[in-house]
């Protein structure tokens, strides 16, 4: 079985690489698990409580507010979400052993000491401007865009611990060339 890991910075096209990907290939999302564990109230029942603020219907607004007037708030919601995304990519692997290839789409695979655990990765860059216009069409803020950003480990040294780089800057029909070419050296 060849598992391969994408990964790259904030709005890079990682979720379309992904997708295009698994076209052919299993797909493991961390973003579709932690997108699953948000709509459990008891989970954000659990969040509110750990952050220190109360459980209501504006939980996303203040979630966010508190994340940007500490950001160590971030450090403790990574805490509890990342044991868990890891426990569901053990469930998916273990669920999907026979398969020839796996795709795991994970943003912080590097920052997670997840790298040993893959075959290839595939690190998906854009530039920051680019990434920044993305993240602005999918109704996300600037401020958040920059907090999420700088948490992230930089562009230079997490490539330093990917097989394959695809620069993302142009068409959809280009990011998906480069893939294929990169997929066939391992069919």
């Amino acid at each position: 079985m060849l598992k391969i890991g994408i990964t790259g910075s904030l709005a890079s096209g990682k979720s379309t690489a992904s997708k295009f990907l698994s076209k052919e290939n299993h797909l493991f999302s961390a973003d579709k698990i932690v997108k699953k564990l948000y709509s459990k109230k008891n989970f954000k029942q659990i969040i509110a409580r750990r952050l220190k603020f109360k459980f209501n219907s504006k939980f996303k607004k203040m979630l966010k507010n508190k994340i940007i007037e500490d950001t160590k708030n971030l450090d403790k919601l990574e805490k509890i979400i990342h044991p868990l995304v890891r426990k569901e990519m053990f469930l998916f692997l273990n669920k999907n052993k026979e398969k020839k290839t796996l795709i795991f789409e994970i943003p912080l695979l590097i920052e997670s000491n997840l790298k040993n655990f893959f075959d290839k990765i595939i690190f998906i860059k854009a530039n920051k401007n680019l990434r920044l216009k993305r993240y602005k069409l999918n109704k996300g803020n600037m401020i958040f865009f920059s907090l999420l950003d700088r948490k992230q480990m930089k562009d230079t040294e997490k490539m330093k611990f990917c097989d394959h780089i695809v620069v993302n800057n142009k068409s959809i029909s280009i990011l998906k060339k480069k893939l294929s070419n990169i997929i066939k050296l391992y069919e």
